[in-house]
Protein backbone atom coordinates (compact mmCIF):
# COMPACT_ATOMS: atom_id res chain seq x y z
CA UNK A 1 0.00 0.00 0.00
CA UNK A 2 1.64 3.51 -0.92
CA UNK A 3 2.13 5.87 1.60
CA UNK A 4 2.88 9.52 1.87
CA UNK A 5 4.41 11.82 4.72
CA UNK A 6 5.30 14.80 4.72
CA UNK A 7 7.29 17.06 8.02
CA UNK A 8 11.28 17.76 9.76
CA UNK A 9 12.99 15.11 10.12
CA UNK A 10 15.18 13.95 12.34
CA UNK A 11 17.72 11.35 13.05
CA UNK A 12 16.54 7.76 13.03
CA UNK A 13 15.97 5.71 15.54
CA UNK A 14 16.99 2.12 16.56
CA UNK A 15 16.30 -0.42 18.12
CA UNK A 16 19.28 -3.65 18.56
CA UNK A 17 17.22 -6.22 17.21
CA UNK A 18 18.74 -8.56 14.83
CA UNK A 19 18.88 -7.07 12.65
CA UNK A 20 18.56 -3.54 13.63
CA UNK A 21 15.11 -1.84 13.22
CA UNK A 22 14.96 1.71 12.36
CA UNK A 23 12.22 4.21 12.76
CA UNK A 24 12.41 7.64 10.69
CA UNK A 25 10.64 10.27 12.61
CA UNK A 26 8.84 12.58 10.25
CA UNK A 27 7.03 15.44 11.82
CA UNK A 28 4.86 14.26 14.57
CA UNK A 29 5.18 10.43 13.03
CA UNK A 30 8.01 7.71 13.25
CA UNK A 31 8.03 6.03 9.83
CA UNK A 32 9.11 2.69 9.71
CA UNK A 33 11.72 2.67 7.06
CA UNK A 34 13.08 -0.78 6.99
CA UNK A 35 9.91 -2.39 6.26
CA UNK A 36 10.65 -0.61 2.74
CA UNK A 37 13.66 -2.79 2.12
CA UNK A 38 13.57 -4.25 -1.47
CA UNK A 39 11.01 -1.67 -2.35
CA UNK A 40 10.91 2.17 -3.93
CA UNK A 41 10.93 5.78 -2.10
CA UNK A 42 11.01 8.95 -3.18
CA UNK A 43 12.31 11.25 -0.79
CA UNK A 44 11.47 15.29 -1.88
CA UNK A 45 12.88 18.15 0.31
CA UNK A 46 10.00 21.10 0.13
CA UNK A 47 13.10 23.28 0.60
CA UNK A 48 11.85 24.42 4.36
CA UNK A 49 14.95 24.13 6.88
CA UNK A 50 13.77 24.03 10.70
CA UNK A 51 15.95 24.51 13.71
CA UNK A 52 15.66 20.49 15.63
CA UNK A 53 16.14 23.23 19.00
CA UNK A 54 14.14 26.46 18.38
CA UNK A 55 11.86 25.62 15.63
CA UNK A 56 13.04 29.24 13.64
CA UNK A 57 13.09 28.70 9.86
CA UNK A 58 16.49 28.89 8.27
CA UNK A 59 18.71 29.28 4.87
CA UNK A 60 21.40 26.54 6.14
CA UNK A 61 21.43 23.96 9.08
CA UNK A 62 24.43 23.50 11.15
CA UNK A 63 26.16 21.16 13.28
CA UNK A 64 23.95 18.49 11.61
CA UNK A 65 20.06 20.86 12.14
CA UNK A 66 20.54 23.90 14.03
CA UNK A 67 19.94 27.24 13.11
CA UNK A 68 23.08 29.87 13.73
CA UNK A 69 22.33 31.38 16.53
CA UNK A 70 21.47 28.01 18.30
CA UNK A 71 24.58 26.72 16.93
CA UNK A 72 26.70 29.56 18.61
CA UNK A 73 24.70 28.99 21.88
CA UNK A 74 23.75 25.25 22.45
CA UNK A 75 26.50 23.66 25.13
CA UNK A 76 25.74 20.51 22.57
CA UNK A 77 27.50 22.32 19.48
CA UNK A 78 30.20 23.43 21.15
CA UNK A 79 33.45 22.35 20.14
CA UNK A 80 33.70 19.93 23.48
CA UNK A 81 31.05 17.81 21.68
CA UNK A 82 33.72 16.80 18.79
CA UNK A 83 36.96 17.27 20.94
CA UNK A 84 35.78 15.61 25.02
CA UNK A 85 39.41 16.53 26.45
CA UNK A 86 38.68 19.63 25.71
CA UNK A 87 35.07 19.84 27.66
CA UNK A 88 35.11 22.91 29.99
CA UNK A 89 32.31 22.46 32.75
CA UNK A 90 34.92 22.10 35.12
CA UNK A 91 36.38 26.10 33.83
CA UNK A 92 32.69 27.27 35.07
CA UNK A 93 32.50 28.50 31.34
CA UNK A 94 29.87 25.29 29.85
CA UNK A 95 27.25 27.15 27.58
CA UNK A 96 24.49 25.77 29.52
CA UNK A 97 25.29 24.11 33.49
CA UNK A 98 22.38 21.97 33.87
CA UNK A 99 23.15 20.57 30.48
CA UNK A 100 26.71 19.93 31.33
CA UNK A 101 25.42 18.31 34.55
CA UNK A 102 22.64 15.82 32.79
CA UNK A 103 25.12 14.61 29.90
CA UNK A 104 28.68 15.65 30.39
CA UNK A 105 28.94 15.52 34.32
CA UNK A 106 27.67 11.37 34.15
CA UNK A 107 29.19 7.74 33.85
CA UNK A 108 30.81 7.77 30.39
CA UNK A 109 32.69 4.73 28.51
CA UNK A 110 35.54 4.62 26.06
CA UNK A 111 35.01 1.76 23.60
CA UNK A 112 36.35 0.03 20.89
CA UNK A 113 34.39 -0.19 17.64
CA UNK A 114 34.56 -2.24 14.76
CA UNK A 115 33.06 -0.20 12.05
CA UNK A 116 35.38 -0.14 8.57
CA UNK A 117 38.38 -1.00 11.03
CA UNK A 118 39.19 -1.19 14.46
CA UNK A 119 38.47 2.19 16.52
CA UNK A 120 38.48 4.00 19.80
CA UNK A 121 35.51 6.09 20.65
CA UNK A 122 33.21 7.61 23.89
CA UNK A 123 29.99 7.67 24.81
CA UNK A 124 27.76 7.94 27.38
CA UNK A 125 26.46 4.90 29.33
CA UNK A 126 22.34 5.87 28.09
CA UNK A 127 23.91 6.01 24.32
CA UNK A 128 25.23 1.93 24.30
CA UNK A 129 24.60 0.38 21.63
CA UNK A 130 22.90 3.31 20.10
CA UNK A 131 26.20 5.24 19.71
CA UNK A 132 27.64 1.93 17.64
CA UNK A 133 24.84 1.30 15.69
CA UNK A 134 25.20 5.14 14.35
CA UNK A 135 28.15 4.30 13.18
CA UNK A 136 27.95 0.89 11.61
CA UNK A 137 29.82 -0.80 13.84
CA UNK A 138 29.43 -4.53 13.85
CA UNK A 139 31.75 -5.09 17.00
CA UNK A 140 31.92 -3.12 20.04
CA UNK A 141 33.36 -3.44 23.94
CA UNK A 142 33.60 -0.81 26.67
CA UNK A 143 37.08 -0.47 28.25
CA UNK A 144 36.38 1.96 30.71
CA UNK A 145 34.20 3.72 32.92
CA UNK A 146 35.01 7.26 34.05
CA UNK A 147 33.10 9.85 36.01
CA UNK A 148 32.67 12.32 33.21
CA UNK A 149 32.97 13.84 29.60
CA UNK A 150 36.37 14.99 30.26
CA UNK A 151 38.17 12.21 31.64
CA UNK A 152 36.79 9.76 28.90
CA UNK A 153 38.11 12.29 26.38
CA UNK A 154 41.84 12.31 28.34
CA UNK A 155 41.73 8.43 27.91
CA UNK A 156 40.60 8.45 24.68
CA UNK A 157 43.03 10.54 23.27
CA UNK A 158 46.05 8.53 25.03
CA UNK A 159 44.35 5.72 23.06
CA UNK A 160 44.41 7.44 20.00
CA UNK A 161 48.16 7.05 19.95
CA UNK A 162 47.70 3.37 19.09
CA UNK A 163 44.23 3.83 17.31
CA UNK A 164 42.34 5.40 14.50
CA UNK A 165 39.07 7.58 16.20
CA UNK A 166 37.45 7.88 12.80
CA UNK A 167 34.92 5.74 10.82
CA UNK A 168 36.19 5.57 7.52
CA UNK A 169 32.23 5.56 6.41
CA UNK A 170 32.83 4.87 2.79
CA UNK A 171 34.46 1.18 3.27
CA UNK A 172 31.96 0.94 6.39
CA UNK A 173 29.28 1.24 3.53
CA UNK A 174 30.62 -0.97 1.06
CA UNK A 175 30.09 -4.11 3.28
CA UNK A 176 30.31 -6.22 6.31
CA UNK A 177 33.65 -5.26 8.14
CA UNK A 178 35.82 -8.11 8.90
CA UNK A 179 35.55 -10.02 12.04
CA UNK A 180 37.91 -8.97 14.56
CA UNK A 181 38.99 -10.67 17.50
CA UNK A 182 37.98 -7.79 19.65
CA UNK A 183 38.92 -9.38 23.33
CA UNK A 184 41.74 -9.89 22.06
CA UNK A 185 42.69 -6.60 20.93
CA UNK A 186 41.42 -5.04 23.81
CA UNK A 187 44.62 -6.44 25.44
CA UNK A 188 46.48 -5.80 22.84
CA UNK A 189 46.11 -2.33 23.06
CA UNK A 190 46.11 -2.46 27.03
CA UNK A 191 49.35 -3.50 27.26
CA UNK A 192 50.58 -1.06 25.36
CA UNK A 193 49.20 2.51 26.52
CA UNK A 194 49.61 1.52 30.31
CA UNK A 195 52.69 3.80 30.76
CA UNK A 196 51.00 6.58 28.96
CA UNK A 197 47.65 5.82 31.37
CA UNK A 198 49.91 6.20 34.36
CA UNK A 199 51.38 9.22 33.09
CA UNK A 200 47.69 10.61 32.82
CA UNK A 201 46.40 9.90 36.13
CA UNK A 202 49.88 11.48 37.50
CA UNK A 203 48.91 14.84 35.33
CA UNK A 204 45.44 14.66 36.38
CA UNK A 205 44.75 13.44 39.99
CA UNK A 206 41.04 13.67 40.10
CA UNK A 207 40.77 10.89 37.29
CA UNK A 208 39.92 7.99 37.93
CA UNK A 209 39.00 4.85 35.55
CA UNK A 210 37.26 1.58 35.67
CA UNK A 211 38.29 -1.09 33.67
CA UNK A 212 35.33 -3.46 32.70
CA UNK A 213 35.54 -7.48 31.55
CA UNK A 214 32.36 -6.61 29.64
CA UNK A 215 31.37 -9.29 26.82
CA UNK A 216 31.75 -8.43 23.19
CA UNK A 217 28.77 -6.38 21.33
CA UNK A 218 27.43 -8.18 18.43
CA UNK A 219 25.21 -6.20 15.72
CA UNK A 220 23.52 -7.40 12.28
CA UNK A 221 22.35 -4.67 9.87
CA UNK A 222 19.22 -4.86 7.43
CA UNK A 223 20.95 -4.35 4.30
CA UNK A 224 20.30 -6.86 1.04
CA UNK A 225 22.87 -5.85 -0.96
CA UNK A 226 25.88 -3.32 -0.82
CA UNK A 227 27.13 -0.66 -3.08
CA UNK A 228 30.10 -1.87 -5.31
CA UNK A 229 30.67 1.97 -5.52
CA UNK A 230 29.78 4.65 -2.68
CA UNK A 231 28.18 7.32 -4.05
CA UNK A 232 26.65 10.31 -2.14
CA UNK A 233 23.22 11.57 -2.14
CA UNK A 234 22.07 15.00 -1.14
CA UNK A 235 18.92 17.40 -1.03
CA UNK A 236 20.93 20.06 -1.65
CA UNK A 237 22.05 18.87 -5.41
CA UNK A 238 19.03 17.19 -5.92
CA UNK A 239 15.78 17.87 -3.76
CA UNK A 240 14.16 14.87 -5.35
CA UNK A 241 16.14 11.85 -5.07
CA UNK A 242 14.55 7.93 -5.72
CA UNK A 243 15.53 4.63 -6.17
CA UNK A 244 15.16 1.22 -4.54
CA UNK A 245 15.89 0.89 -0.90
CA UNK A 246 18.75 -1.98 -0.39
CA UNK A 247 19.60 -1.53 3.38
CA UNK A 248 20.36 0.73 5.69
CA UNK A 249 23.57 1.05 8.22
CA UNK A 250 24.47 3.28 10.80
CA UNK A 251 22.65 6.49 9.75
CA UNK A 252 22.60 5.85 5.84
CA UNK A 253 20.09 4.18 3.81
CA UNK A 254 21.54 2.30 0.89
CA UNK A 255 19.80 2.81 -2.68
CA UNK A 256 20.64 1.50 -5.72
CA UNK A 257 21.20 4.89 -6.86
CA UNK A 258 23.54 6.09 -3.66
CA UNK A 259 23.81 6.75 -0.16
CA UNK A 260 21.70 9.02 2.15
CA UNK A 261 22.99 10.62 5.16
CA UNK A 262 19.69 10.91 7.32
CA UNK A 263 21.61 12.66 10.29
CA UNK A 264 23.28 15.31 8.16
CA UNK A 265 19.82 16.85 6.91
CA UNK A 266 18.18 16.64 10.40
CA UNK A 267 15.63 19.48 10.11
CA UNK A 268 14.63 19.55 6.63
CA UNK A 269 11.64 19.16 5.99
CA UNK A 270 10.87 16.48 3.55
CA UNK A 271 8.38 14.54 1.71
CA UNK A 272 8.31 11.02 1.50
CA UNK A 273 6.49 8.88 -0.52
CA UNK A 274 6.69 4.92 -1.29
CA UNK A 275 5.96 2.85 -4.38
Amino acid sequence: MQKKLTGVIRKMRVTPTKPVTYELPVGDELFQIDDYIGGSLVLTHTGGIFCLSCGRKTKKSFSQGYCFPCFKSLPECDMCIMKPETCHYHLGTCRDNEWGEANCMRDHYVYLANSSGLKVGITRGTQIPTRWIDQGATQAVPIFRVRNRLHSGLIESTLKKQLNDRTDWRKMLKGQAETIDMAGKKNEILDLVREDLTSLGEHHPDLDWEELNDEVVELDFPVEEYPAKVTSLSFDKTPSLSGFLQGIKGQYLIFDTGVLNIRKFGGYEISIETG
